[in-house]
């Protein structure tokens, strides 16, 4: 399999290059945006930083900006490859592009690919299927300051999962953030904080919290190099696979 790293320059980008090394798979291009400083020096081994869709890739890797992701999207299905991303902050309009490329090529679309954090979803969503709407429950994530998006992809994927295990639908209930006189915790809340400082990679807990008791269930990570891993397992994963919007549960074989 033929991988290409689209926005090969950023800090997940390189992080992607060293791994795909470690794994021993084959990095065919390596792209950066146009005007970009890098474009035309070395990005791994002979391969340079290009501003050229990588076509003759059979998977690209998509860690950019989420601006970016719909002509990606459209190049990626132009040139029939399989499409692994992990870009967060996407709008509306750009996840009804990501569904309706699903149609045509195979997607892995996750808020986070690390294998942990993974793990740490189908917890969450069977914790809430046992801890009710008697525990409350609190999403709180840290981040590096150079983050552009809150809450993360992560801690939203992770309020996903509470609700899916609630059965309740995550708008109904989410609050994001708490500020000034906003009265007692109605009861079925879920509460999602975002904290950014310093160099943090990503931590997020998720707590529930009785009056006789609380659970808390914590990941932290502490290189890049988890994510990278779990999005190259996924591209692994993809190929072969027909046209569908597929995420990291399906990758990891976990059992609705």
């Amino acid at each position: 399999m033929k991988l290409a790293i689209l926005g090969g320059a950023g800090r997940m980008g390189r992080m992607l290059i060293d791994c795909a090394k470690e794994m021993n798979l084959q990095v065919i291009a390596v792209t950066e945006a146009p005007g970009s400083e890098c474009i035309g020096k070395p990005a791994t081994g002979a391969i340079r930083f290009q501003e050229t869709w990588p076509c003759d890739a059979d998977a690209v890797i998509d860690f950019t900006f989420h601006t970016c992701v719909k002509e990606n999207l459209v190049n990626a299905v132009k040139c029939r490859q399989t499409y692994v991303l992990g870009t967060t902050g996407l709008t509306a309009d750009e996840l009804a592009a990501v569904d309706a490329a699903a149609k045509e090529i195979p997607i892995c679309f996750a808020p986070n690919f690390s294998l942990g954090v993974n793990l740490l979803l189908e917890l969450v969503r069977r914790a809430a299927s046992v801890l009710d709407a008697s525990y409350d429950a609190e999403i709180v994530e840290m981040h590096h300051r150079h983050k552009k998006d809150a809450p993360s992809g992560t801690a939203l994927g992770l309020a996903q999962a509470l609700a899916k295990g609630r059965g309740v639908n995550l708008d109904d209930v989410a609050c994001y953030g708490r500020e000034g006189i906003v009265g007692e915790r109605p009861i079925g809340e879920i509460g999602v904080h975002a904290i950014r400082g310093g160099s943090v990679v990503g931590d997020h807990t998720v707590m529930f919290a009785a009056d006789e008791e609380r659970v808390e269930i914590t990941h932290k990570a502490v290189s890049r190099a988890a994510f990278a891993k779990g999005a190259l397992k996924a591209s692994q994963w993809l190929e072969g696979r027909q046209p569908g919007l597929y995420n990291m549960r399906h990758v990891l074989g976990f059992e609705d």
